[in-house]
């Protein structure tokens, strides 16, 4: 390690408890108040700027006409206005099969233009937290916090941002109600990202690591945590790099992709080692495969179109803890696909996987590791283009996919083909898929250019008073 570099991380960095800080820290207001009549041409007479954009409010919110059905099967769906002039929102819909795909409710945030990314539920099920991609662009809070107490009408809460870190990804709530969020970049897109902890009324307390062995690892090579995922009861987190953020607007040479994941103790929040797939070229996701002996995860290496199996306990030939082996090829269609997202039945028998550019989703038995089965024709024509977000419902009978990943526009190089679609699909008693219904997003918000759902969380309410929610 140099001399120079030390130096710096010993600047960066100080001696901590592993104990998160007291302090919440601050999220600045926008630059520009919102003024009827004032600030709204703004928006649309702006020109498209690199990088950052002129952080002026949204335009007024279209009106629209909820619903009083109450379903008992809900979806939440983080979605960006098409024109990015209008408010970002939260839209709720059923999933009922005698209502299925009707609006219930729209929440609008009091940004816009944050391309929204990731969403997900707190542990008591009250709250859920959907992040901005782009939201730094127009220095915006990156957080944006939803009270689903009634979930019928969700209302906004809240937002932040992180001091050191930007571009919010994956999501994972906390037993004391916070969270834990991968921030993918730096403060202005480069690496290093971050891990944000927040506490239970969602105020950031720390962005780790914070150690100087943490320090140094993340400035030694590229950290650009995506993936997340915890064993709560083993005490280790692994996070998986992907793409530095900014190498993905303009001007740039071309995305710059990690081969890398980071395997955390949970406890102290210190990274013990870096696991490396071999020219993964991107390694978008991880998951911990539910009642695996070993906690096992699946990671997605997207150049390789491959998913890799992360065995966290064992010790490696290098003498670190942490070993990558080869699970599934999935084959030439899968390679460069940009993003390739996953998700895994709760009984840890079959895996799904979104393979964006190539329009297609492929299903995995994986119940037996050393027998790995695929479930779905590569060569099938699916009706889905751009697939990415997916979750399997709580009932474990469905996945819901949303056909949308980034479009940067003008101002980036990064621009995925999608159909602005949430596709329901059933499961099929082997675990394959048979693709069902689906919602539409372009024509319900035309008045806001359309829009992106990118992200959802599915709430069950079937058992009264036992809400299920993912």
């Amino acid at each position: 390690m140099s001399k120079s570099l030390l130096a710096l991380a010993l600047a960066l960095t100080a001696f901590t408890s592993p104990v998160p800080d007291p302090d919440p820290q601050l999220s600045l207001p926008p630059l520009i108040p919102s003024i009827p009549g004032v600030t709204e041409p703004l928006t649309s007479n702006a020109p498209p700027l690199p990088i950052l954009q002129l952080p002026t409010p949204p335009l007024p919110s279209p009106p629209f006409q909820g619903s009083d059905i109450k379903p008992k099967k809900i979806a939440y769906f983080w979605t960006g206005a098409g024109d990015n002039q209008h408010a970002d929102f939260l839209a709720t819909y059923s999933l009922d099969d005698d209502t299925f795909g009707q609006f219930i409710w729209l929440t609008d945030v009091p940004t816009s233009g944050n391309s929204p990314h990731h969403l997900g539920p707190s542990l008591d099920g009250k709250t859920l937290v959907g992040g901005g991609l782009l939201s730094l662009l127009k220095t915006q809070d990156t957080a944006y916090y939803f009270d689903v107490s009634n979930p019928y009408r969700p209302v906004f809460k809240k937002s932040n941002r992180a001091l050191l870190s930007s571009i919010t990804d994956e999501i994972r709530a906390k037993p004391d109600g916070g969270f834990f969020i991968t921030y993918m970049g730096s403060a202005v897109g480069t690496s290093p990202g971050r891990l944000v902890e927040t506490n239970a009324n969602f105020d950031i307390i720390a962005e780790w690591p914070k150690d100087i062995a943490g320090t140094l690892n993340i400035l030694g090579e590229q950290f650009s945590p995506h993936g997340l995922t915890i064993d709560w009861d083993k005490n280790i987190i692994l996070t998986s790099d992907f793409v530095i953020p900014i190498t993905v607007l303009k001007p740039s040479l071309g995305r710059v992709v990690a081969n890398t994941l980071r395997l955390w103790n949970l406890a102290s929040r210190t990274i013990i080692s870096t696991i490396t797939i071999p020219n993964g070229g991107g390694i978008q996701d991880v998951k911990f495969i539910p009642n695996n002996p070993e906690s096992a995860a699946l990671a997605t290496a997207v150049h390789l179109g491959q998913i890799w199996i992360i065995y966290p306990f064992r010790i490696g030939a290098n003498g670190k803890q942490g070993v990558a082996q080869l699970l599934y090829d999935l084959g030439p269609k899968a390679r460069d696909t940009v993003a390739i997202y996953s998700d895994i039945t709760t009984n840890g028998k079959y895996a799904y996987f979104t393979l964006t550019t190539a329009n297609h989703i492929a299903a995995l038995d994986i119940s037996d590791l050393n027998n790995v089965k695929r479930l779905d024709d590569p060569d099938e024509i699916q009706p889905t283009v751009g697939p990415h977000y997916i979750k399997i419902t709580p009932d474990q009978k469905h996945v819901l996919v949303t056909d949308y990943f980034v479009q940067t526009g003008e101002i980036g190089i990064l621009n995925t083909a999608a159909d602005f679609k949430a596709l329901y699909i059933d499961i099929k008693s082997d675990g394959g898929l048979s693709f069902n219904r689906t919602i539409d997003f372009t024509g319900p918000f035309s008045e806001r250019g359309g829009g992106k759902p990118h992200s959802s969380v599915v709430f069950d309410l079937s058992v009264p008073g036992k809400p299920v929610y993912y």
